[in-house]
């Protein structure tokens, strides 16, 4: 594992948008396996990095009537496609196709970021988030993570803040 506060060395889309923003964020970096990848790539990233999953934030993709959506959830938990879909006034939302998650990101599943996505979606991000001073969401690939300030993250996204997280098996 690799802890390092952002100064140079790995780029991607998502570190640019913190960087041009003017935001502070810490880059770590663990060496993925996609062997036992049946926990997900937040787990074993809270895992290899020492964290609190409560703290280790998944990106997953959702689509609605009123297009595609990123919800931000910790990977201690499911994402409820009924909450995002009344956070942002949609009547419906279903998990995206990875495909098509993939095209409209720029990014692999399994390294999608909230951040520097090649076309930006609305997002929400789970309400948990604010109880911590830092959050760690995906840097844009597999074994890379972003630690970064909760609202700060919110406000470069320009994000909805809502409870979208259960305990109750969903996404």
């Amino acid at each position: 594992m690799t802890k390092k506060t952002k100064k140079g060395g790995a780029s991607t889309p998502a570190t640019v948008q913190l960087d041009k923003a003017g935001v502070p964020f810490t880059l770590y970096e663990y060496h993925h396996s996609s062997d036992h990848m049946d926990e997900g790539y937040g787990k074993e990233a809270a895992e290899q990095l020492g964290k609190d999953e409560r703290q280790v934030y998944k990106t997953l993709m959702v689509q609605t009537s009123d297009g595609m959506v990123t919800g931000v959830v910790p990977v201690s938990g499911h994402l409820s496609l009924k909450a995002i879909a009344a956070a942002i006034g949609a009547k419906k939302a279903d998990m995206a196709d990875p495909k098509d998650a993939m095209r409209e990101t720029g990014y692999v599943t399994g390294g999608i970021s909230p951040l520097g996505q090649r076309t930006r979606h609305r997002t929400v991000i789970d309400s948990g988030a604010l109880e911590f001073d830092e959050m760690l969401v995906s840097g844009g690939k597999r074994g890379m993570s972003l630690g970064v300030n909760p609202r700060d993250l919110v406000r470069v996204l320009d994000a909805v803040v809502a409870p979208i997280a259960t305990d109750k098996k969903s996404y």
